[in-house]
């Protein structure tokens, strides 16, 4: 069975959330499913995974939440080649480096040789139905990639 580990921060809620509806989208779609919070795992637990999925929400004027930055730093060293990764991510339009930090570790997926299996899905504070339905077809995406 396919394996996918998402990893979140969420300070207010709503990656969190985020987090859930692409968890419960992928096991609509058989996929085995594990969900943790970004301080209780390290990045080489998705060296065990066929699917590697951060959501992180954007602090202040796009910078990366504190307690994502070992995590971060960590899955820069590691080579993913094999996997399929995909980023989501909270974040507010009021600032002008809106969901920055989803940008941030899409480029670090990059640079481990992961195969991007989906267009990261940013969410403007908390997930609406039109932003659910992106981030299902952004589930879809990587189980087709796998």
């Amino acid at each position: 069975m396919t394996l996918a580990k998402i990893v979140f921060a969420s300070m207010t809620g709503n990656t969190e959330e985020i987090a859930d509806i692409v968890a419960d989208k992928l096991r609509e779609l058989d996929v085995e499913v594990e969900v943790d919070e970004c301080t209780t795992v390290d990045a080489e637990d998705f060296l065990e995974a066929d699917i590697a999925i951060v959501a992180t929400y954007t602090y202040g004027d796009g910078e990366l939440p504190d307690e994502m930055m070992d995590f971060y730093e960590d899955l820069s060293g590691l080579d993913l080649s094999g996997k399929v990764y995909g980023v989501v991510g909270s974040g507010d339009t009021f600032y002008d480096e809106f969901c920055k930090a989803v940008d941030d570790f899409d480029a670090a997926f990059a640079a481990t040789g992961a195969t991007k299996g989906a267009e990261s899905v940013k969410v403007d504070l908390s997930a609406e139905d039109d932003d659910i339905a992106r981030l299902e077809a952004f589930a879809e995406g990587l189980v087709n990639k796998v």
